[in-house]
C-alpha cells in the first residue's frame, strides 16, 4: 500500500510543470529613452536668438518626441536681441511628426512691450509657422492696459503682438465712427 501511495504522489507531481521554464511575453519598452534635468535649449536663425526654452525635466522618448512633465517656459526674442514675449505652463510636450508644441495648465503668455497677457488651459506652438493658438472649445482670457477680452479659442503670431479670438464672450465697447 505504501508503494502505491508513493506511486500516486510521483504521478501527480510528475503531471506539474514548472511555470518559471514558460516561455514569457516580450514586454516593449515605451517610456523615455533620455531624461535631462535642468534644461535649456536655444533656438536660433542666422546665429540670432530666437526661441529660449527653460525646463526642470526633460524626457527624450525613441520617436523624438519630448516631454516637459514638471512644466516649461519659452522666452521669445525680437530680431535687435530683446525680450518681446513669455510663455509658460504646468505641463508640456513636443510632438516631433508635427513640429509642434503643447503647454498645458496654467499657461500664460505675457507681452512685455504691449503689456499684454492671455491665460488658458491648453495651447499650441507651431514652430515652422511662428504662431500660438488653441481651439474653439478652450476658454482664454486676454488683459490689454485697456481692455479684458474673454472667449474660446485664440490665435496670434509668436510675440503675441497680433492676437483674434475665434469665439468671443462677454461684454464689450465699441467706440462710435466719428460722424462728419
Amino acid at each position: 500500500m505504501a508503494a502505491g501511495a508513493l506511486l500516486v504522489a510521483a504521478a501527480l507531481l510528475g503531471g506539474c510543470q514548472d511555470k518559471s521554464t514558460a516561455p514569457k511575453k516580450k514586454v516593449q519598452y515605451t517610456g523615455p529613452t533620455l531624461e535631462t534635468t535642468n534644461v535649456l535649449t536655444l533656438f536660433s536663425d542666422s546665429a540670432r536668438l530666437q526661441v529660449r526654452l527653460t525646463a526642470k525635466l526633460e524626457q527624450l522618448f525613441e520617436n523624438g518626441d519630448q516631454v516637459y512633465p514638471k512644466g516649461m517656459n519659452m522666452n521669445f526674442y525680437a530680431k535687435d536681441g530683446t525680450l518681446v514675449n513669455t510663455l509658460r505652463g504646468d505641463y508640456g510636450k513636443y510632438v516631433r511628426a508635427e513640429n509642434r508644441y503643447t503647454v498645458r495648465g496654467h499657461v500664460r503668455v505675457n507681452n512685455k512691450e504691449k503689456q499684454q497677457s492671455l491665460e488658458t488651459e491648453e495651447l499650441f506652438y507651431d514652430q515652422p509657422r511662428q504662431r500660438i493658438y488653441n481651439d474653439t472649445t478652450t476658454a482664454v482670457r486676454i488683459e490689454t492696459p485697456t481692455e479684458v477680452l474673454t472667449g474660446f479659442g485664440m490665435e496670434a503670431n509668436e510675440d503675441f503682438s497680433r492676437y483674434k479670438i475665434r469665439k468671443p464672450t462677454g461684454v464689450f465697447s465699441v467706440n462710435a465712427a466719428p460722424t462728419n
